[in-house]
């Protein structure tokens, strides 16, 4: 599995809610800085995390919806989820090792 992009609640639902695999989402937008400093990190975690966790990256501007439910007010935003649940939210970019540190506890 490599990084998804998601676009609508659907999507959303059944690739990072109803995994059984920690995931790790990015809130972003092309706009954003930050966020262009975060992106390469997240399709790197992808790639060395693929068939052990669910890493996806939401641009705010094509699914407002979303980000308004999950209450983000600042990108980049990161969320984690387990068992359909938020666990926990890193906000601003942050260096890889953080990244990974949270995976690895999680996962």
């Amino acid at each position: 599995m490599s990084l998804l992009h998601i676009d609508n609640k659907a999507v959303f639902q059944k690739e990072v809610l109803e995994s059984d695999k920690v995931a790790l989402v990015d809130f972003w937008a092309p706009w954003c800085g930050p966020c262009r400093m975060v992106g390469p990190i997240i399709e790197e975690l992808a790639g060395e995390y693929a068939g052990k966790a669910v890493i996806a990256k939401i641009n705010v501007d094509d699914a407002g919806d979303l980000a308004t439910e999950y209450g983000v007010m600042s990108i980049p935003t990161l969320i984690y989820f387990k068992g359909g649940k938020e666990v926990k939210r890193l906000v601003g970019s942050r260096p890889k090792a953080d990244l990974v540190r949270e995976l690895e506890t999680l996962k």
